[in-house]
């Protein structure tokens, strides 16, 4: 006699096979990592990378991909008693990042798609399983991550005798790989959670649902108006592609690191700066007025912001106007997607935390700090391309404060503009069904 199941309760969730829990798992994890290596692989094919010897390409690729996700990369040196390398590389690649952030949101809440309420622990068992799988997978990249170059010195006396005595001057890469498991899972958590924070059709637990209504909006907003410095950067880009000539150099920008350029844009645009150098020696995949701005005689420090950026060229004045444009449009919209009851100066306070944290999080994620060299029997950074740093690094204080003044005006100014396109007591964020709007004497009326 076969024993049949009673139905479930009418708005409970059917649970999740354990088999179809790690596929969707499985989904994420996969869909995410062969976005960032496929973004990888054109960017620094496009760079020139492909005519790196030995086989070394899918290496290199590998150790972009766990740059981007955060990991750790070590680079090191060994040349026996008569030469010594040094060398250093901090930098995120900003666009294999992106490209990997939103694939795995979008892979993550696929299932979800149907969801409005969603069960605590089957929420929790869902990230634990991507979490577990995304371990393996950071495992296997930082192993792959690895592999060691010969370089020349120069040819002449003092090469023939490195390779007489075995000292031929080499230098590596590995990832590290407990740092690499670690902030590889951070990153997931971090995408995660902004995932939840910003998607309108993220379903939450019923504890956090009170919460929704003050911080998604603004968070939503941010996303939106990061997204759009991207894409206009992206439409730049491609048009300089095609008129300036150097098509793969720009290229090889737009697939590294677009929105490590487009995002300090943004901060530029609001007032903020950042300190940098660049050596004389090193080229650098980036446009030429900050080449220009960064590359200070005398191997000083220099300000990038935006007067220093004007004087190269007077274009850069639009940075300024873009930000009013852009925050503004994003408080009118954060407010628009706000209940109606939210106070003018709740709501500036909502968009000036909200923008103070997402400059913070450009100034950390635009840093780069790079130094390589070569000393050969007591002369050091030979030059000729054999050595040179560069390093670049927001000032902090006065661009998170920036955000923070520009957060107030700009939100305080769009909850003014939304008064008269809001519904009384609506949270018209999720669409014109109305679905999240709260009782209240006004729910469904007008409607049969």
């Amino acid at each position: 006699m076969s024993r049949t199941s009673s139905p479930a309760p009418p708005g409970a969730t059917p649970a999740l096979r354990p088999v179809h829990a790690w596929r969707d798992a499985l989904a994420t994890v996969a869909a995410a990592l062969v976005t960032m290596w496929v973004v990888a692989t054109l960017g620094l094919w496009a760079a020139g990378a492909g005519a790196l010897p030995s086989g070394s390409f899918p290496r290199v690729v590998a150790a972009t991909v766990v740059m981007a996700v955060g990991g750790s990369v070590e680079l090191h040196g060994d040349a026996g008693f008569l030469a010594e390398t040094d060398a250093a590389i901090d930098v995120v690649p900003l666009s294999v990042t992106l490209a990997g952030a939103l694939v795995t949101s979008a892979a993550f809440l696929a299932p979800l798609r149907f969801r409005a309420v969603a069960d605590s622990r089957e929420m929790l068992g869902r990230v634990g399983r991507t979490a577990a799988l995304w371990l393996l997978a950071m495992l296997l990249l930082a192993l792959v991550a690895r592999h060691t170059f010969r370089i020349s010195v120069g040819g002449g006396i003092i090469e023939d005798i490195g390779e007489a005595l075995g000292a031929t001057p080499k230098v590596g890469f590995s990832a590290e790989i407990a740092p690499t498991m670690g902030f590889g899972l951070l990153w997931l958590l971090a995408v995660l959670a902004i995932t939840f924070l910003v998607s309108h059709r993220a379903p939450l637990p019923s504890r956090l649902l009170r919460f929704q209504e003050s911080v998604r909006p603004p968070a939503y907003a941010m996303l939106l108006v990061l997204l759009c410095y991207v894409l206009i950067a992206l439409v730049i880009g491609l048009i300089t592609a095609i008129t300036h000539g150097h098509p793969a150099e720009t290229v090889a920008v737009l697939l590294l690191g677009l929105p490590n350029l487009a995002w300090m844009g943004l901060g530029i645009g609001m007032g903020g700066s950042w300190r940098g150098r660049v050596a004389e020696g090193i080229g650098l995949p980036m446009p030429r007025v900050l080449g220009d701005v960064l590359r200070v005689p005398g191997g000083g420090d220099a300000t990038l912001d935006l007067g220093s950026l004007a004087e190269q060229d007077g274009r850069a004045w639009l940075l300024l106007p873009l930000a009013a444009v852009l925050l503004l449009a994003a408080g009118f919209l954060a407010a628009v997607h706000s209940p109606a009851r939210t106070k003018h100066w709740r709501h500036a306070l909502h968009m000036a935390l909200a923008l103070g944290l997402t400059t913070l999080v450009i100034g950390l994620l635009t840093r780069v700090a790079a130094h390589y060299g070569l000393t050969v029997i007591g002369v050091g950074d030979l030059g000729e391309g054999l050595g040179g740093d560069v390093f670049l690094r927001a000032d902090f204080l006065p661009l998170i404060g920036y955000g923070l003044l520009w957060g107030l005006v700009t939100g305080f100014l769009g909850s003014l503009m939304a008064r008269r396109v809001r519904h009384r007591g609506a949270v018209t964020g999720d669409g014109p069904t109305g679905r999240d709007r709260p009782p209240g004497p006004d729910t469904g009326r007008g409607r049969p």
